[in-house]
């Protein structure tokens, strides 16, 4: 078993998830450790960069190899992933300068992006990045960083993304992988694939850019201080990192073009393989983890972190009870739903509590319970809550088809696929089957097997030949197919005919 062993870890937004796993994709360890997320104002979303990020991946590396009971020389590899993509600024001596300014969910740099659209034109920079501005893009984060804390930016020598930081910490390696790095609007070149400075000394500076891998490319080793931190041996190949997204992808299987993954996790993720880039101005474009292929993906603002707003607020019986024993809360919360009709009984929530990501790109969008009566109940609530996920899902596949991508195959991954009710209920709204693999522990096991290609033991046929087996299929049904689009319909219109009172909701809100 000496150097055969693949480690992977994942850092997400509520929570950090961790893998020890043989070359044919056994499992032999497992470990999860929550953290918080920080909101110090509207609109903001931060992490500790080595508090959080780091901290976690230092903890899970050493409990893996303490529950698997090996020693650190049997890992072959290690590859990390994490939410993204994000802005932490560091030193010259890679010291993190501030918290982390997150991904799509932190929307701060509205005003950078209307600026950057009207002083170079959102067509020129769409050509450039195969994706329009939008508060997932990292652009105009620098940009606000350097225009509002110019004392941490005068200091900054690094630029990183979740990924990259933690890839930082264990090899000392200033690298970002080529998906991050698409998010990197307009500093990236979706075609050439490779950093570009036509908007460089506006936005960046002389502050350099990290080099350019792929994920599965050993990029270094871990550092003997490293070592000491994680319990890994030092000289363990590191990989290049990547996005959480594109590792869940992975972990199921999806690889050919065609293929989708749909992911249901705190927010929602939907990655589609390409064989050619399909630009959008609505959604995200970027290379797929290996060479030659794309991706199309789209991703929801609030999807599990909706059904744990509702827990929290309404269910606090039933937590208590399960933290002395009783049933999940969830569950509780799922069988009162699966006892209301589908619809909800005449309820239509836009599911915009953060705003929205694709393919509205709306920071300033927000909730709505639309048709409520005093007939309707918490299951009732419950339940619209899991139909506007799957409306929101169905919205972005429209936009998908509507580009020219079109899903052949659906894969389920990620907490939410763990709700048979939530993935019956998007099957019926989309009318898509979805495939649920036996191992769905998520981006974590992806990047064990990114680890195994980097450690040579694998390649990336061996993903669906032993590493990706499917023990289930959830089909569509018609008749509640047919009764969720005139559900659906409502849905679309409600957004453009609430738009204005939404937004200035949003800004009283924050007054």
């Amino acid at each position: 078993m000496t150097g055969r062993l693949l480690m992977g870890i994942d850092v997400g937004t509520y929570s950090s998830k961790g893998v020890l796993c043989s070359s044919a994709g056994e499992v032999l360890a497992e470990r999860q450790r929550e953290h918080g997320l920080s909101i110090p104002h509207p609109g903001w979303a931060e992490h500790g960069a080595d508090g959080v990020w780091w901290e976690d991946v230092c903890a899970i590396s050493r409990a893996l190899i303490g529950d698997a009971g090996v020693s650190p020389g049997d890992v072959a590899a290690v590859a990390v992933s994490a939410l993204g993509a994000d802005l932490v600024p560091l030193d010259a001596q890679g010291r993190a300068l501030r918290p982390a300014i997150l991904y799509g969910i932190d929307t701060r740099s509205s005003a950078e992006i209307s600026e950057l659209n009207q002083r170079f034109g959102p067509e020129e920079m769409f050509d450039l990045a195969g994706v329009a501005l939008s508060s997932q893009s990292i652009g105009p984060k620098i940009l606000w960083l350097r225009r509002n804390e110019p004392e941490v930016y005068a200091q900054t020598r690094h630029l990183c993304s979740a990924s990259s930081f933690l890839v930082y910490r264990l090899s000392g390696e200033y690298v970002l992988d080529y998906p991050t790095a698409s998010f990197f609007v307009p500093l990236f070149d979706i075609r050439s694939l490779c950093w570009s400075d036509r908007y460089a000394d506006e936005i960046v500076g002389e502050v350099p850019m990290p080099r350019l891998a792929w994920p599965g490319e050993t990029i270094g080793q871990v550092t003997p201080q490293a070592a000491r931190q994680t319990g890994l041996r030092a000289g363990t190949p590191v990989t290049a990192g990547t996005i959480d997204a594109l590792a869940e992808a992975i972990s199921v299987g999806v690889l050919e073009p065609g293929d989708l993954m749909m992911m249901y996790g705190t927010t929602a993720c939907l990655l589609l393989v390409l064989e050619d880039p399909a630009p959008s101005r609505t959604m995200w474009l970027m290379p797929f983890a290996f060479p030659g292929r794309y991706n199309l993906a789209a991703g929801m603002a609030t999807t599990g972190a909706l059904t744990r707003w509702f827990r929290d607020c309404f269910a606090q019986q039933e937590r208590a009870a399960q933290a002395s024993g009783g049933p999940n809360a969830y569950s509780v919360l799922t069988e009162e739903a699966e006892a209301v009709p589908p619809g909800s009984s005449g309820l239509v929530i836009l599911p915009y509590f953060s705003g929205e990501r694709t393919p509205l790109n709306d920071p300033d969008a927000r909730g709505v319970i639309a048709g409520l009566s005093l007939a309707h109940g918490r299951g009732h609530l419950y339940r619209a809550i899991l139909e506007a996920t799957a409306y929101g899902v169905a919205h972005n596949l429209e936009v998908m088809r509507a580009s020219g991508a079109d899903p052949l195959r659906a894969v389920a991954v990620g907490g939410g696929a763990q709700s048979e009710l939530l993935l019956q209920i998007v099957s019926d709204v989309t009318g898509l089957k979805q495939y649920l693999p036996a191992q769905t522990i998520g981006a974590s096991y992806g990047d064990a097997f990114l680890a195994g290609i980097a450690a040579g033991l694998l390649s990336p046929p061996d993903l669906a030949s032993e590493w990706v087996r499917i023990v289930q299929c959830i089909h569509p049904d018609p008749g509640r197919g047919e009764l969720y689009q005139e559900y659906y319909r409502i849905y679309r219109d409600l957004y453009p005919h609430t738009v204005r009172e939404l937004h200035a909701l949003a800004r009283l809100g924050a007054e």
